[in-house]
C-alpha cells in the first residue's frame, strides 16, 4: 500500500536528490568563494580609490574602475545563481539597489537644484521611501502569510516526527 503523499513513481526523477545535494554543495562553495573575493575587494578597493584621488591617472579614477572590471569578471566567473539559471527570473527591476539609490539621488539632486536645505533635503528622502514603501505593502503580508503558513506545517511535521504512522 502505497502513501498518498507520495508522488507517483513514473514522475520522480531518480536522480533529484542526488542533483539537488550537488547544488546544495556548488552553491554553498561559490558563496564562500564569492564571500572571500569581497573580503579582499572591500579594503583593495577602498586603498586604490584613495590611491586614485591622490594620484590623477589619464582619467579620474581610472585604477578602480579597472579593479571593479576585474571584480565583476570574478563575479562573472563565480556566478552564484547558476544551478537555478533554469528557473524563471522573479527579479523586480524597481527594487534593485541600484534603483532604490537612483531614486534617492534623483530626490537629493531635484532639492539640490531647488536650493533646498539639508532639512528639505531629508524630507524629500523621506517621502521617496515612504512611496516605495506603501506599493510593497500589500506583498509583505502575503510573504508574512506565506512564511506563518510554512512554519507551522514545518512545526506540525516535527512534533510528528517521533510519532508512529497513524493505523
Amino acid at each position: 500500500m502505497t502513501d498518498s503523499n507520495e508522488p507517483a513513481a513514473s514522475n520522480v526523477d531518480p536522480h533529484a536528490r542526488w542533483k539537488f545535494m550537488r547544488d546544495v554543495l556548488v552553491f554553498e562553495s561559490k558563496l564562500a568563494l564569492n564571500n572571500l573575493h569581497n573580503f579582499f575587494q572591500i579594503p583593495v578597493t577602498l586603498a586604490v580609490a584613495a590611491f586614485d584621488l591622490v594620484f590623477k591617472g589619464r582619467e579620474e579614477g581610472e585604477r578602480f574602475y579597472k579593479l571593479l572590471e576585474w571584480g565583476r569578471t570574478i563575479d562573472d566567473s563565480i556566478d552564484i545563481y547558476s544551478v537555478i539559471e533554469h528557473r524563471e527570473k522573479s527579479l523586480n527591476k524597481n527594487y534593485t539597489v541600484d534603483a532604490v539609490v537612483a531614486r534617492i539621488e534623483s530626490v537629493i539632486v531635484k532639492e539640490y537644484e531647488k536650493g533646498g536645505t539639508a532639512a528639505s533635503v531629508k524630507q524629500a528622502v523621506d517621502k521617496a521611501f515612504d512611496g516605495m514603501q506603501a506599493k510593497t505593502g500589500p506583498h509583505v503580508e502575503k510573504a508574512t502569510d506565506a512564511i506563518r503558513s510554512a512554519t507551522d506545517k514545518l512545526q506540525e511535521k516535527l512534533q510528528n516526527l517521533g510519532r508512529p504512522p497513524p493505523q
